[in-house]
């Protein structure tokens, strides 16, 4: 067990000295450093929106909302008379969000299918036009000014923080009554698993991790408004997910990657980058609608099993 720690020890650490070495010598100018700092924003994205969608088998739209949430939270209190210290606004971001998704959780995750996405769906859009009509928010025209209190190492340890986390709940007894719940809820409350309680539990995470992303990007880009968290910044999650494929926490980080870089590479053309995303879901769905991964992991060891696979 020692040495498959230091296994993922020595990964993670090799590959954050190897881009801080790229950073420093310049290799990696101001320009690309944008680009990782929305790859790791991306990857949170994608692995907390997959624990709802993915691992639980819920079908969220929802989750801008709970980015929203996050960036006003820290927005706000960053830019106070007596600012609050950075990183604990980003805990109480996440934690604002949770509560929210608890809330809206408990009444919405009875629904399935269709009529939860649309109810998701909904709640994303009422958070976006609260926000939009709270003059002390800054209405249409947002928050700027946001000081930047986050730098690359910050968005590193956050990024595999939050992997981990997420990781570790799969491969936990809470995992294993979720995944349950995706392949057969009937079948999961016949043999005694509290459905409603799980469902509600992968929400709250998964808001929990969406509002921390939306306060490293207010901490890191120093200017948020309403539109830039409506429907379809859910969908941009969403794709994510699906060509990562539903279940698969690697298929995500890859995904988000891809698609990052080619939303940098296409930025000039907005308008294309949309149709690219809509062929993108077209393609999937198909000639591989379970994703690029499916359900499958790429692991460096045995060390943190995923999607309900036990230890060998």
């Amino acid at each position: 067990m020692k040495k498959r720690l230091l296994v993922y020890s020595a990964f993670i650490i090799v590959l954050y000295l190897i881009i801080t070495l790229l950073m420093k010598i310049g290799i990696i100018d101001d320009y690309i450093k944008l680009n990782l700092f929305l790859i790791m924003l991306n990857i949170i994205l994608a692995v907390s929106l997959n624990l709802i969608n993915g691992i639980t088998g819920q079908f969220s739209l929802g989750h801008a909302g709970f980015m929203a949430i996050g960036a006003y939270t820290t927005a706000v209190l960053t830019t106070l008379e007596k600012p609050v210290p950075f990183y604990l606004t980003v805990l109480i971001g996440g934690l604002f969000a949770m509560i929210c998704g608890l809330i809206i959780g408990l009444p919405v995750l009875r629904l399935r299918g269709d009529y939860l996405a649309i109810a998701t769906l909904g709640f994303g859009e009422i958070i976006r036009v609260i926000i939009q009509n709270i003059d002390y928010l800054g209405g249409a025209s947002g928050i700027s000014d946001i000081p930047q209190g986050i730098d690359w190492t910050g968005y590193f340890v956050i990024t595999v923080l939050s992997v981990v986390v997420i990781l570790n709940i799969i491969n936990s007894s809470f995992g294993r009554a979720m995944i349950a719940i995706r392949e057969d809820e009937i079948a999961a409350e016949a043999m005694g698993i509290n459905t409603t309680l799980y469902k509600v539990l992968a929400f709250m995470i998964g808001a929990f991790f969406a509002g921390v992303a939306g306060s490293i990007y207010s901490g890191s880009f120093g200017f948020i408004q309403p539109d830039m968290f409506n429907f379809f910044k859910s969908i941009d999650i969403l794709v994510i997910v699906v060509l990562g494929g539903l279940g698969s926490i690697s298929g995500s980080i890859i995904s988000a990657i891809v698609l990052t870089i080619i939303s940098a590479l296409l930025q000039d053309y907005p308008a294309v980058r949309m149709v690219l995303y809509s062929l993108i879901l077209i393609i999937i769905m198909l000639f591989r609608p379970q994703g690029l991964m499916g359900t499958k992991e790429i692991r460096l060891s045995k060390l943190i099993p995923i999607g309900g696979e036990k230890n060998a």
